[in-house]
């Protein structure tokens, strides 16, 4: 999730420039990896969520690349943390490695202590793609446009609510940015999942969800929903009719991430390997189409670029959920 200001900018500037042919590439090129057996990519998520589906996208064109078939592991749990710790604490010999998403930045801030340092106990490999929200109402919502649902919740602060998949995830946190930037001061009601809290959205008993477009355009295009804005700051091809939050509420500018790690101590020619791998299966037409339909923007960065961009992740929602207070467990 990424929040719009010069030094986001700053990390995503570049990511595309990574090289393909470095030395330590050619290296793991000539080292033998991957070896013949199975990897594994581990998800600390369900199946069908946005990180599962995006996962197995990637990982079946890895699979053709490396010659070795790519198992996918759901460990779901504790916001994503018992998979993620389960990868730290992998061995690091390129066997195995973590999709995750904005959970890597935010996790160390929501929860009073961690099982895993999301720096010392990973090496990045790559950015994937990031991902918008939609803004979405129940279809019969008085509330038309961001202009009018922002002016209903300050007339009556505290009165209108916002669902989401749980605390701390993107969509919970989406919800909060805009009660920051608006004083709109709703609600926050936690579910155990989107289409729990959807349910309500639809029966009329929530006033919004900050819910992923993948998920939400579909049912939008179907009325079962309004959706009134995008959370990123541009349109997106997806659907460029709908226009941006930040339109109404400047400096909104929200989406959701992908990323690859490794454990730490991974070889660092093994890591530069897998990024451009990674890279090529991103730049392949299939793979591309899928992910736009899942309306993902790809970026494929380095991993030096995956560490300062995690580092400003980290510094930006690191201090909107100590300023709110929030907590996980």
């Amino acid at each position: 999730m990424t929040i719009s200001n010069p030094s986001r900018r700053a990390a995503l500037a570049g990511l595309a420039a990574a090289s393909v042919f470095s030395p330590a590439l050619l290296r793991a090129q000539g080292s033998g990896w991957p070896k013949s057996g199975t990897i594994r990519l581990v998800i600390p998520f369900p199946p069908a969520g946005a990180t599962d589906v995006i996962g197995r996208i990637v990982a079946e064109k890895l699979s053709q690349i490396w010659g070795n078939q790519v198992v996918i592991e759901n460990k779901a749990g504790a916001g994503g943390n018992i998979g993620t710790d389960q990868v730290a604490k992998a061995a690091p010999d390129g066997n195995t490695f973590l999709i995750v998403s904005v959970g890597m930045a935010t996790n160390p801030f929501l929860y009073k202590s961690l099982p895993y340092d999301p720096v010392k106990d990973f090496e990045p490999v790559s950015l994937l793609a990031l991902v918008p929200n939609i803004m979405i109402t129940p279809p019969n919502h008085p509330a038309k446009t961001v202009a009018e649902f922002v002016a209903m919740a300050k007339k009556d602060p505290g009165k209108m609510s916002f669902g989401s998949s749980g605390i701390g995830t993107s969509v919970h946190l989406s919800g909060e940015l805009f009660n920051k930037l608006t004083g709109a001061k709703m609600v926050h009601v936690p579910y155990k999942g989107t289409a729990e809290a959807k349910n309500d959205l639809i029966a009329g008993r929530l006033d919004c969800i900050f819910d992923n477009i993948t998920a939400a355009l579909p049912q939008a295009q179907g009325g079962q929903v309004r959706a009134l804005g995008i959370t990123t700051a541009k349109r997106s091809t997806l659907a460029p009719d709908l226009p941006p939050v930040n339109d109404t509420v400047p400096g909104f500018d929200v989406s959701s991430w992908f990323a690859f790690f490794a454990p730490a101590k991974t070889p660092k020619e093994i890591v530069a390997r897998m990024h451009a791998d990674t890279k090529t299966a991103l730049a392949d037409a299939i793979v591309a189409d899928k992910l736009g339909k899942l309306g993902a923007e790809i970026v494929g960065s380095s991993p030096a670029e995956l560490a300062t961009f995690l580092k400003s992740e980290s510094d930006k929602w690191g201090s909107l959920i100590k300023e709110i207070g929030i907590t996980a467990g």
